[in-house]
């Protein structure tokens, strides 16, 4: 960071020493460290990884998304004795939040959707990079897939460790935009339990049979 003293230092040998001119020089040189410091400041504060609050909404608002979620989401608030919205899955309903679904997103949250957004920005269109911006939202422990049907529809799955309640509706609520123009969503599929989502013919992290993978869950 600058400092007044990186000007003063610079006072010839003539004027050193000499106390008015030295408080002059500080007083005029003291404006342009504050600037300095402000413009290397902002990288920071608007950096996605370090942003809260106006500053996160503001890098949120040149990305093309918002905090507030315009679309009402249902079925995200926590409840007891209702599959995908216990403990680590639904969220806790805050005083204002309606009774439809959640208005404004957390910090955490909302920069998970700003990280997807910007690779929805930057994607190519195909299968396998949609696949990777999905996986920005979901943490490692959570398989994201795309399968093409091959007739203008596309099925994207996600196995491995439940997806909360919250991240579900966001994806099925076009929060995410990784799909081609003209393309339709017929299922989003996510695993019921921890570990791959029943199927024939596969063995892997996404699908498995007897025994291994579980019934999916079916929004759309």
């Amino acid at each position: 960071m600058a400092s007044v003293d990186d000007y003063t230092g610079l006072i010839s040998g003539y004027h050193r020493g000499r106390p008015r001119f030295t408080a002059m020089v500080a007083a005029v040189s003291a404006a342009f460290v504050d600037q300095t410091n402000t413009v290397v400041l902002m990288k920071e504060v608007f950096d996605l990884d370090k942003a809260v609050g106006d500053q996160l909404d503001a890098v949120g608002v040149r990305v093309g998304i918002y905090r507030r979620v315009n679309t009402p989401l249902s079925g995200v608030y926590f409840s007891f004795d209702v599959d995908g919205l216990g403990f680590d899955q639904g969220v806790w309903k805050g005083p204002f939040d309606p009774d439809s679904g959640v208005t404004i997103l957390d910090d955490e949250t909302y920069r998970l959707l700003i990280r997807a957004k910007i690779g929805a920005n930057q994607w190519d269109g195909t299968v396998e990079n949609s696949r990777r911006i999905l996986e920005l939202i979901f943490n490692g422990a959570s398989h994201v897939y795309v399968q093409d049907n091959q007739d203008m529809t596309m099925t994207i799955g996600v196995s491995g460790q439940p997806p909360s309640a919250l991240f579900m509706a966001l994806l099925t609520g076009g929060y995410i935009p990784v799909k081609p123009e003209g393309v339709r969503v017929d299922y989003y599929i996510a695993s019921s339990e921890d570990g791959p989502i029943f199927g024939f013919d596969m063995e892997n992290e996404y699908v498995a049979g007897f025994d291994t993978g579980s019934w999916g869950n079916v929004y759309g």
